[in-house]
């Protein structure tokens, strides 16, 4: 029954918490422990200073900016004429490169034996070949039918220069007031024979072998002209050296045989005229296909001009000779 002998409704006995003997051993004695206290821990001093570096016993100074200084005329004109001279070496470099490789590609075609062989000539004789020409190994299989379609119309064309010769001489036999066709056809076939092979067929020959957009656009601008002189010589405009249609029917009616030769003349010259028309349509269907455009035949001789020593060389003089007068005037 001793659970019973507590009053609960009585005074509890009172606790004083502050009479704990750890809190009464800190209030009494008399150590302020919040002087004790460091935040830091307790390292080497010496480890964490180091040498302290001073302040600058001098006054800071606003910066100031220092005008720029022009240089004079003279010292310009020096500088542009070492650049001029810097990039005149680098011509003549590049120029003594470019012949350095033109000369072991021509012995590489020498001690190959690809040698010249047009015109085809007899080795006795004093001029040699000026051309090297080989459809089968030069000229791709797709194009080859086209590039021998103009040779052969070259060779037309030479003959019917060659026989409007005789023609015009025939119609100065018949009267002396036609000396003036005679001697211009001589003129026609000295002319038009290496200026039709040198200006259109060499140039279409090129295209084909090296894909070349400026040699196709060279050839459509030659042999479009060569075409319209083609169509009037077959006209035969009279004393203008053609043996056309309209100067052999003048003849046909009193001397027969004289106008049976023109008229003959008259058909080759009809004959090359059309397969001019042809054979251009056809080089440009060609031309289509190859991915030629106006853009790369634009690049094709911009790199032509630069690389041309001769062009380099004119070029570096007249920049060294413009340098020197400036200077001199400075």
């Amino acid at each position: 029954m001793s659970g019973f002998d507590t009053n609960p409704f009585e005074n509890p006995v009172d606790v004083n918490p502050f009479q704990d003997p750890s809190v009464t051993q800190v209030t009494h004695s008399g150590v302020d422990r919040l002087e004790q206290y460091s935040p830091f821990p307790a390292t080497d001093s010496g480890a964490l200073t180091g040498p302290t570096i001073p302040a600058s016993a001098a006054p800071s100074q606003p910066a100031v900016l220092q005008p720029s200084v022009e240089p004079s005329p003279q010292a310009t004109a020096a500088a542009a004429q070492v650049n001029l001279l810097r990039q005149q070496e680098e011509l003549e470099r590049k120029a003594a490169e470019l012949d350095r490789r033109e000369q072991e590609l021509q012995n590489r075609q020498v001690t190959t034996g690809k040698e010249n062989n047009w015109p085809p000539l007899p080795k006795s004789f004093p001029i040699k070949p000026c051309f090297y020409q080989d459809f089968s190994e030069e000229i791709p299989q797709e194009h080859q039918r086209v590039c021998k379609m103009m040779y052969y119309l070259w060779m037309l064309y030479c003959v019917t220069l060659f026989l409007n010769v005789l023609a015009c001489l025939a119609f100065f036999t018949v009267g002396t007031s036609y000396g003036v066709d005679f001697g211009l056809s001589i003129l026609w076939f000295i002319l038009f024979t290496p200026c039709s092979f040198l200006c259109w067929y060499r140039p279409v020959y090129k295209a084909f072998k090296t894909d070349s957009s400026f040699s196709f656009f060279f050839f459509f601008f030659i042999f479009f002209a060569q075409v319209v002189v083609t169509i009037i010589q077959s006209v035969g405009i009279p004393n203008w050296g053609n043996s056309g249609w309209i100067s052999a029917s003048t003849v046909v009616r009193d001397h027969v045989a004289v106008g049976v030769v023109m008229l003959v003349v008259a058909v080759f010259f009809t004959v090359c005229a059309v397969m001019s028309v042809v054979l251009l349509k056809m080089v440009h269907g060609h031309y289509r296909h190859t991915g030629a455009s106006f853009q790369k035949a634009q690049q094709e001789f911009s790199q032509g001009v630069l690389t041309n020593r001769t062009f380099q060389s004119a070029a570096a003089g007249a920049a060294a000779s413009a340098a020197q007068s400036s200077v001199q005037r400075n």
